[in-house]
């Protein structure tokens, strides 16, 4: 199979949307199949380029670390896109990518596909602090309709996503699937010599998130719990690992909790270098995000064996199951800390967590096995046309029939 994606971000852009694409290829490859990408130019070349189509973009005022590609731009590939012979369009972010994946699924006859990566009912407010909550909120649902509904097929990360859509008044054909981990997520690493790289004691206690540092995802709760917390365990240190546009903020806020020594900022880990020694080092791995699709980051932390504590809500409760791996809190700082103190005065029931943690994630949540699910779903789109796609080919008939005099 033939497969185009189109996405508004890309390495060298970090976030979950690249490791996501990322991962996809690299399965879809190893399984046989071809897959391009269209993606913004960074100005930056990263490693293998060859099967990604850069265009031309520009920068987005209130969001510096993203671009816009230039949608006139992208179109003058249509020509080239023509030549290729795909099968299907998988469009992966709102923004450009969106309409311009549309329309050439449109001019290719092809089937188009959007995975919604982002709560953006639960985002955008962030990012345009100046629209009252509930107008962006409002906002973000009609819009999420509007395009979900354009498309032949939606793919969410998980069911509560999918339900949300649903609830939207979203009605295409959908499947529920996640990003799976790949294969380094589980190799072996060296958690001693991460916390010696880092000057951390090896029995001092360490919690750990990893993720953007952006201000949905909730980090400001974890200090707050840390900041409860040093009553039981003063030595404590909860690691961020992560960069984004909310550390200023954070940096802000450890200082007037008086957290300077509790808190350590280590800003982005290569996934493949020291990723893995960064999630075995810790001893509980915390999360307190309520917007999540899916929550990759839970699943390589349980890769490595660490037991997590989380608050289960949106993508993170189609992943997180009560003693595989992980304790479930509340939205509760004080409940919140006193399962993590639990996990840290307990050491054997830590580390029978983490044991379980690692099988739960090897039996149910691998990069092949997700990607396999995906080419499945391609082929039913392939064999039985959604009716937008069986209207837009009606409609081309029609046309030519008329140019024709028939």
């Amino acid at each position: 199979m033939k497969i185009l994606f189109v996405s508004d971000v890309y390495f060298p852009r970090i976030n979950g949307v690249s490791t996501s694409i990322r991962t996809f290829v690299e399965q879809m490859q190893n399984l046989g199949h071809v897959v391009h990408l269209i993606a913004p130019d960074y100005g930056i070349s990263t490693q293998d380029e060859a099967w990604i189509k850069r265009i031309p973009a520009r920068s987005i005022y209130f969001d510096p670390e993203d671009k816009l590609m230039k949608y006139g731009e992208a179109l003058q590939r249509l020509p080239e896109l023509r030549q290729e012979g795909y099968d299907i369009v998988h469009v992966h972010t709102p923004f450009v990518a969106h309409y311009l994946g549309l329309k050439l699924a449109r001019e290719l006859n092809l089937p188009c596909v959007e995975t919604y990566h982002t709560f953006f009912e639960d985002y955008l407010h962030h990012y345009l602090p100046w629209i009252p909550k509930a107008l962006a909120r409002g906002m973000a649902r009609m819009i999420s309709k509007r395009q979900c509904n354009a498309v032949d097929a939606i793919v969410a990360p998980s069911q509560p996503m999918l339900d949300v859509l649903r609830g939207y008044g979203v009605k295409v054909q959908s499947e529920v699937i996640p990003t799976g981990l790949q294969a380094h997520s589980f190799k072996a690493a060296d958690g001693k010599a991460f916390r010696a790289k880092y000057g951390i004691a090896v029995d001092r206690p360490m919690l750990l998130y990893v993720g953007r540092v952006a201000f949905e995802k909730n980090i400001n709760f974890l200090l707050d719990m840390t900041n409860v917390l040093i009553a039981q365990r003063p030595d404590v240190l909860l690691v961020v690992a992560g960069e984004g546009p909310a550390e200023a903020s954070l940096h802000k806020l450890a200082k007037n909790l008086g957290l300077e020594n509790n808190i350590k900022f280590i800003g982005y880990l290569d996934r493949h270098k020291a990723l893995n020694a960064c999630y075995l080092a810790a001893d509980v791995f915390v999360f307190a995000s309520k917007s999540e699709t899916q929550g990759l980051v839970l699943l390589e932390a349980m890769a490595q064996g660490t037991p997590v504590v989380a608050i289960a809500e949106l993508g993170t409760a189609s992943i997180l199951v009560e003693g595989q791996g992980a304790l479930i809190a509340a939205d509760d700082t004080a409940q919140f800390a006193e399962k993590v103190n639990h996990l840290l005065l307990n050491p054997e029931e830590r580390f029978e967590l983490g044991r379980r943690a690692k099988a739960y994630v090897l039996a149910q949540w691998t990069a092949k096995l997700q990607a396999e699910r995906m080419l499945n779903f391609y082929s039913q789109l392939k064999r039985n046309p959604p009716v937008v796609q069986q209207a837009v080919q009606l409609h081309k008939a029609k046309t030519t029939h008329q140019q024709l005099g028939v």
